[in-house]
């Protein structure tokens, strides 16, 4: 599993959320056969997240375009936009359910389409459980969003 070294340049972490203050910190790459723009957009479409991110069950908009709300696995979280330079980066935080966290997206366009790649870092009670418990579970959730991202973009 990447260390706290191994983030990548481009990733932009706001103030207490490096992966050196973190509880867990996970980090997952790949290429999709589509430009920036297309994965920015699906990235960015929260509402149909249910549809394609299996544990979210519920996503809404909230009052700005810098904040929503998700339900993922039964548990409320509160997203808030930190980082939106379309179509090559985009972070937000979310708090709910014992965890702090902060997700960030990196677009690279390169020959074959788009390098992305995205980098979490988690705080709080229930990370520290999960780690515990399940080591690999962020890696297995960064996979499952790369895969699903790779499909719907290409």
């Amino acid at each position: 599993m990447p260390g706290a070294s191994d983030s990548h340049p481009d990733i932009h972490w706001p103030s207490g959320f490096s992966p050196e203050h973190a509880h867990g910190f996970c980090q997952a790459q790949i290429v999709v056969h589509a430009t920036p723009a297309t994965a920015f957009g699906l990235l960015t479409d929260v509402t149909r997240w249910p549809d394609w991110l299996q544990g979210i069950t519920q996503a809404d908009p909230g009052a700005l375009d810098e904040t929503f709300q998700v339900t993922f696995h039964g548990h409320r979280f509160d997203i808030f936009v930190g980082e939106p330079v379309p179509p090559h980066r985009l972070g937000w935080s979310a708090v709910g359910a014992g965890v702090q966290l902060y997700r960030t997206w990196s677009l690279t366009a390169v020959e074959r389409g788009t390098h992305v790649v995205t980098e979490n870092v988690v705080r709080g009670p229930a990370a520290q459980s999960l780690n515990t418990l399940s080591p690999l579970w962020a890696s297995r959730l960064h996979s499952l969003w790369l895969a699903q991202l790779k499909r719907l973009s290409e």
